[in-house]
């Protein structure tokens, strides 16, 4: 027997399996408009997008920015929601910043299935805080993510520390 100790997350294994729940709405993203914000992680809500954080998340704070227009790209978005966009973007780093203190983050969208969209039909934006030597041995050998904080426990001080952009978000 090693002194290696076990990391089991049995709650993920659905996902790492390809395991896909039916879903009891056509967009995921469109039943969390007007869902519960603690039930669906929703950490913000701005008038053209929202914040929640990603229930698989490639590190700890993985948050989402998604309009609530149900658009597979952002093209399709008024000035305004673009701007809403942006400005909660911003807002959504800044309290990144306040809570986990990252060295850089990753943000992005997949646009289209081809580019990797889990979810094609509604455009989002990635935000993923990243820190020198979060690819470790478990993602690389292991294809796992190890993340330190409980979803419940993340939304929480995600929640609490919001501050809206002095101009706006």
């Amino acid at each position: 027997m090693s002194n290696f100790d076990h990391l089991y997350t049995p709650w993920r294994y659905s996902y790492l399996s390809g395991e896909k729940k039916k879903p009891e709405v056509d967009c995921i993203f469109c039943a969390k408009v007007s869902a519960d914000d603690e039930a669906e992680l929703v950490v913000y809500r701005s008038t053209h997008v929202y914040v929640v954080l990603n229930l698989y998340p490639y590190n700890n704070g993985h948050l989402m920015v998604v309009p609530y227009a149900h658009v597979p790209s952002t093209e399709q978005l008024s000035a305004e929601a673009l701007t809403d966009l942006m400005l909660t973007t911003n807002a959504a780093l800044a309290t990144l910043r306040r809570v986990y203190n990252p060295q850089a983050f990753n943000v992005g969208a997949n646009l289209g299935e081809a580019a990797g969209a889990g979810v094609a039909g509604h455009f989002h934006l990635h935000i993923v805080p990243r820190w020198s030597g979060d690819t470790n041995f478990m993602s690389v050998v292991g294809s796992t993510r190890v993340i330190p904080d409980e979803l419940a426990q993340t939304w929480r001080k995600l929640r609490e520390a919001w501050q809206p952009m002095p101009n706006g978000s």
